[in-house]
């Protein structure tokens, strides 16, 4: 996986985590991010890597956004760790 490649998971990412209405509610709670905040930052690396290591709180999540997607759960840690993982999360 490159850059180009984790950039597009993590927004896959976003798209599935956007239409999970109750655990979007609680991605934008626990992150404080607003609709806005989301719309402004959605390209952002910091962002995405983020949105990735919420998502990685929970393999029910991991494993459904995966099967989704048509991607292996794996490709999630491999796309947070390019996008510089828990170091590029203070995107706010």
């Amino acid at each position: 996986m490159d850059r180009n490649s984790a950039e597009t998971t993590a927004l896959k990412a976003l798209g599935w985590l956007a239409a999970q209405d109750d655990l979007f509610a609680t991605f934008l709670s626990a992150s404080g991010a607003s609709l806005a905040d989301v719309r402004r930052q959605a390209g952002e690396p910091a962002f995405l890597a983020a949105v990735l290591a919420f998502l990685m709180q929970n393999d029910a999540w991991v494993l459904d956004f995966a099967t989704a997607n048509a991607i292996r759960p794996e490709a999630v840690a491999q796309a947070l760790a390019l996008l510089g993982g828990p170091a590029a999360m203070n995107w706010a």
